[in-house]
């Protein structure tokens, strides 16, 4: 095993309660809990250490909702 999945393995634990694929609107739900406090945190600094997070959360959240979330005209 490489040195780095060896450091993910180590992290994951920690990150898996935020970052991971809804399946239910509750999940959902938390989510969009977690993507707004990093949106107050980051805002527009591309450069923020947390931006990449943001951006993954919010690609998560949006595959949720062309899943899940009727489109209305």
């Amino acid at each position: 095993m490489s040195e780095t999945m060896e450091q993910v393995m180590e992290v994951w634990p920690a990150l898996s309660g935020f970052v991971f694929v809804p399946h239910n609107e509750s999940e959902y739900n938390q989510a969009v809990a977690f993507l707004d406090e990093l949106i107050d945190i980051v805002r527009e600094d591309e450069k923020h250490p947390l931006a990449s997070l943001m951006e993954l959360v919010g690609t998560l959240i949006e595959k949720y909702e062309s899943e899940h979330v009727p489109e209305y005209a």
